[in-house]
């Protein structure tokens, strides 16, 4: 009799979460692991374990019900075992990103901006962190995506803002009172994200039928097959990456053109992500710990050489300044962009506090110092521009992990997340596309030799 009302509670209590529909409200992912899986992508950058970076918070718990559901999923549960299990895993993500990675419960985890932030990037490295072919996704992390990227995207259906508007009562009196609308910056760049992560998994649907194949490295590979690893010379720095092969011809001109056609598409996916992301970025604020470790001097930070061109130049040309700097890898590349971001922090800060305490009597003084802080911020904010677009695959830089870091606004958490690891998706696509057209290429200059020898 015990065990039939226990079942009954059970059952009880699953109703209260899972709807007849069998629609589960949207709650969130994984947190458990204290960093992201090392070899994801290069754009899974946020740094999860953070509980050394965040405050001890004296927030009041408040006893209040969750708010109704959001934006229900379809799930298709084919038994109560089914349902049970995923409450259970819905429960259990849920109370460890309210504990904020801290499982001791003692309230020295990281804020909630920081927990969604980083459980939205552990589970891109746990779908995609081992993902290294031009392959539809497997369905069970298809759904793995979908579902749990919906129960980390439903915070959003409740951080709204208000806005003044009229209400009709019954005896037809009007009355003014603040209503409320989702966010503007999620109400436009939400959509966009998720129609962008749709578009993704779409291109890679599309190469269920291809003419290329993969061999992973180490294994014995096939005689039509062997020589070309001689071919695919440019990959051997990433030598966990299957070696793409293509037919002893090379790709047909439609294989061809399909591939050049889903690589500009998702070319443009990545620069539209890349966008919403430096725009989310650009809104959060600047961590104080930034802000102390800034230099004191800006021409002993990006050098006299550059600090010379930026201020001398009558007609400032970025390119031809790259091409004058030595800027032999990646790890260069981001000092040298961590050392712009820093001088254009620091002039831009000049030009503000000058503006401000100008008086009458120091305006010619302070005016022409004061366009000068903003003209080497506007050059200085171009040659970096230049610099990410020679190098694309380049890091977020300092003051970005540090924004990431510190910030609590967990619209801008989410959004700044889902654009991050869209933006590494879609680099990563372009670029398995490069590897396979780059093996095309090459098997055609060897036959084109062979025939000229011949």
């Amino acid at each position: 009799m015990n065990g039939s009302s226990r079942k009954s509670d059970e059952n009880s209590e699953m109703d209260r979460h899972l709807p007849s529909s069998k629609q589960l409200w949207r709650l969130n992912t994984d947190t458990s692991s204290s960093a992201p899986i090392s070899n994801c992508t290069d754009y899974s950058r946020t740094t999860s374990g953070m509980s050394s970076y965040s405050e001890h918070s004296n927030e009041q718990s408040s006893s209040y019900d969750f708010p109704p559901v959001g934006r229900p999923i379809s799930l298709f549960i084919s038994s109560d075992c089914c349902r049970l299990a995923e409450i259970e895993m819905v429960k259990e993500k849920f109370s460890k990103l309210l504990l904020g990675e801290d499982m001791s419960g003692g309230g020295k985890g990281v804020c909630a901006a920081v927990a969604v932030s980083n459980a939205i990037t552990n589970l891109y490295a746990t779908v995609f962190g081992h993902f290294y072919k031009l392959e539809p996704l497997p369905v069970e992390k298809r759904t793995m995506w979908r579902r749990e990227m919906d129960c980390l995207l439903s915070v959003c259906d409740h951080i709204v803002e208000f806005y003044p508007c009229s209400h009709t009562l019954s005896d037809g009196t009007s009355i003014e009172m603040m209503g409320t609308k989702s966010r503007s910056d999620i109400s436009i760049n939400l959509p966009a994200l998720e129609k962008l992560d749709a578009m993704l998994l779409e291109q890679l649907e599309g190469f269920q039928k291809t003419e290329f194949w993969y061999v992973e490295e180490g294994k014995q590979a096939s005689a039509p097959t062997r020589s070309f690893r001689k071919v695919v010379e440019r990959t051997e720095d990433k030598w966990w990456l299957p070696i793409p092969c293509v037919p002893s011809s090379g790709l047909s001109a439609k294989a061809k053109k399909e591939l050049r056609l889903k690589r500009e598409c998702t070319n443009q996916i990545h620069k539209a992500a890349m966008a919403i992301n430096s725009s989310v970025l650009a809104e959060m604020d600047v961590p104080e710990s930034y802000i102390a470790a800034l230099p004191k001097s800006t021409r002993a930070c990006i050098g006299d050489s550059i600090y010379r061109h930026l201020s001398t130049a009558d007609k400032f040309s970025p390119d031809c300044l790259l091409d004058q700097i030595e800027i032999s890898s990646e790890h260069e590349a981001l000092e040298m962009a961590d050392r712009l971001e820093a001088s254009m922090f620091v002039w831009r800060r000049r030009a503000g506090t000058q503006a401000s305490k100008s008086s009458w009597g120091m305006v010619k003084d302070l005016i022409g110092e004061e366009n000068k802080n903003e003209m080497l911020a506007s050059r200085a904010e171009i040659l970096l521009l230049s610099l990410k677009q020679r190098h694309p695959g380049l890091a977020q830089t300092t003051l970005d992990t540090c924004k990431i870091q510190y910030n609590k606004d967990l619209g801008h958490a989410i959004l700044e997340s889902y654009s991050r690891v869209l933006e590494s998706l879609a680099f990563n696509i372009v670029a398995w596309i490069d590897d396979v057209l780059f093996v095309h290429a090459s098997v055609k200059r060897r036959l084109k030799a062979k025939q000229q020898k011949s």
